[in-house]
């Protein structure tokens, strides 16, 4: 059976919760879980915070955006980073180098343009990271696209303040 328009599937606005996957299926809630901790484990916290929030801003995760902004502010980043980061290029100085290749290579393994996550972009980030940190970060942003699409797709709500 498909649904039509008229169903109550479609009649749902696009904030009605769909699925409650750390109860449906705990198992692969807590490996997501460990998961996230083994990718971040020994990386800068700023650094992590800012990664999860642009991956998950390009996924369009309210509830991961949310969360993880939430999280920076507690780690005492700063609210301009924060409002800036959807235009950290043309942001100046206000983000390390460290930051701009990481957050470059978010964007690259996020959107994944042309199938691939350019030479430039990895080179760059290659330069400026040991190579666990490098395979860390690749890692986390991986969990980050993972939460981003479980999320999106269950439609969890922002937890908010």
């Amino acid at each position: 059976m498909t649904d039509t328009p008229n169903t109550p599937t479609e009649q749902r606005t696009p904030t009605t919760p769909r699925l409650d996957l750390p109860v449906l299926v705990p198992d692969v809630h807590r490996a997501m879980l460990r998961l996230h901790e083994a990718a971040r484990r020994d990386l800068d916290p700023a650094l992590v915070e800012l990664v999860l929030i642009r991956a998950s801003q390009i996924n369009r995760c309210a509830f991961c955006v949310d969360m993880h902004t939430r999280d920076a502010r507690r780690a005492g980043e700063r609210e301009e980073r924060i409002h800036l980061l959807t235009a950290w290029e043309e942001a100046g100085d206000l983000y390390t180098g460290r930051e701009r290749a990481a957050l470059a290579l978010t964007e690259a393994v996020t959107v994944l343009t042309d199938g691939f996550v350019p030479d430039g972009v990895y080179r760059r980030a290659a330069e400026r990271f040991e190579e666990e940190e490098l395979a860390r970060l690749v890692s986390l942003i991986a969990t980050i696209n993972t939460w981003n699409r479980l999320n999106v797709t269950a439609r969890t709500p922002p937890a908010g303040e």
